[in-house]
C-alpha cells in the first residue's frame, strides 16, 4: 500500500501532473487579468525616447558634477556611466522595438517611474546644497514607501540601512568626495 500511495505524490504520475497544469493555467489567467492592455508600435517608440531622454539628461547632470578619473572617479562618473548605458539601451530599442508587439499601453501606474524620476532630480538637486545624508534618505523614503508601498517600519529600516551603506561605500570605499553633513 506504501508504494501505492508513494507514487501518486511523484511528480511524474499522471494525476500530479493534472494537478500541477490546472494550477499553473489559474496562474496563468490571473497574470492575464492583472496585465494592463497592450500598446503598440508608439508605445515602444515613446518609452524608447523618454529613455533616450533620461540617459542624455543624466549624462550632462552627472558630467556637471564632475567625472574624474577612472583611478580616481569624480561624483559624476557613475551616474555618466549608467545615463550612458540607459541612453544606448533606448536607442537599441528605439530602432529594434519598432516592430514588437508586446509592449504596454499608459496606464495610471505609469506615472510612478515619472514620480520617481522627479525626486531623483530633486536629490540631484539638493545634493550639493545639503550633502549627501538628506536628501538620500528622503529619496529612499518616498521611494520604498509611496512608490513601493511598503510599511512604515521596513521603510525606515531599509533606508536608514542603505544610506548608511551608500555613505561608507562611496567616501570610504571608493573615495568619491561627495558632499556630506556627518564626517565620521
Amino acid at each position: 500500500m506504501k508504494d501505492t500511495a508513494r507514487s501518486t505524490e511523484h511528480p511524474d504520475h499522471p494525476r500530479t501532473r493534472d494537478i500541477l497544469d490546472e494550477i499553473e493555467d489559474e496562474v496563468a489567467h490571473e497574470l492575464e487579468e492583472d496585465r494592463p492592455p497592450p500598446g503598440g508600435p508608439l508605445y515602444q517608440i515613446v518609452s524608447a525616447a523618454a529613455g533616450i531622454v533620461i540617459g542624455v539628461a543624466g549624462a550632462v547632470f552627472s558630467h556637471a558634477y564632475g567625472l574624474g578619473s577612472l583611478r580616481e572617479p569624480g561624483p559624476g562618473m557613475w551616474p555618466f556611466i549608467v545615463s550612458v548605458v540607459i541612453g544606448t539601451m533606448s536607442a537599441v530599442l528605439l530602432v529594434v522595438g519598432r516592430g514588437l508587439h508586446d509592449s504596454e499601453a499608459f496606464t495610471r501606474s505609469s506615472v510612478l517611474p515619472v514620480i520617481g524620476l522627479a525626486t531623483f532630480i530633486g536629490f540631484a538637486v539638493m545634493l550639493p546644497l545639503t550633502g549627501f545624508e538628506i536628501p538620500a534618505l528622503l529619496l529612499s523614503v518616498i521611494w520604498l514607501r509611496y512608490l513601493g508601498g511598503e510599511t512604515w517600519r521596513s521603510t525606515a529600516v531599509i533606508s536608514i540601512v542603505t544610506v548608511a551603506a551608500f555613505y561608507f561605500l562611496f567616501l570610504y570605499g571608493l573615495r568619491i568626495p561627495l558632499p556630506h553633513l556627518i564626517s565620521l
